[in-house]
């Protein structure tokens, strides 16, 4: 599956999924899943490579959250493309407890949802898209404005339209 990271394709993944029973590469990044953090929490504490974590949208943030930045990487599942709770997920990491890593989006990720992921924060994605570079591009052109507030730094219409009728009301 393509993936796309920071609206480019990546040619190959340099992080290395691991099953739960596999032993872990010395010197790549691998891939756990959330069952084997909690089941090896201790020893994968001190590894000197780069540890990613794979959270189902199961997974309460809040609790996760303090722990989010042992790791470069996260990645998010949508199950189906009509559940959206690892939008929150993103959201909570980003914005409430400061993950700065990649966050990548996995599983239902549909070129009509792209641009909404980047502003929750995403900015990787699994694409099934052959031409997900240009699926990518035409997703974040879909809009010139946000009716959402997100930690994005973008201003709502809401917002702007105050500003300007502040900015008229003072005029006159």
């Amino acid at each position: 599956m393509p993936l796309l990271k920071d609206g480019n394709l990546v040619g190959e993944d340099a992080w290395l999924s691991v099953a739960d029973d596999a032993p872990l590469p010395e010197d790549r990044p691998a891939l756990i899943s959330h069952a084997r953090w909690q089941a090896d929490k201790e020893q994968l504490v001190g590894r000197n490579a780069p540890v990613g974590i794979r959270l189902p949208n199961t997974v309460d943030v809040l609790d996760f959250g303090p722990e989010a930045g042992r790791f470069d990487l996260i990645v998010l599942e949508f199950p189906k493309f009509s559940d959206g709770r690892a939008y929150s997920q993103a959201r909570l990491l980003r914005e409430r407890f400061g993950f700065g890593g990649e966050l990548r989006a996995t599983g239902h990720v549909l070129q009509d949802q792209l641009w909404h992921m980047q502003r929750c924060g995403f900015d990787a994605f699994e694409i099934a898209r052959e031409d997900a570079t240009q699926a990518f591009a035409a997703a974040m052109r879909s809009f010139s404005h946000v009716y959402q507030p997100t930690g994005d730094g973008r201003v709502s219409a809401l917002k702007q339209r105050l500003a300007a009728t502040r900015k008229q009301e003072a005029a006159e």
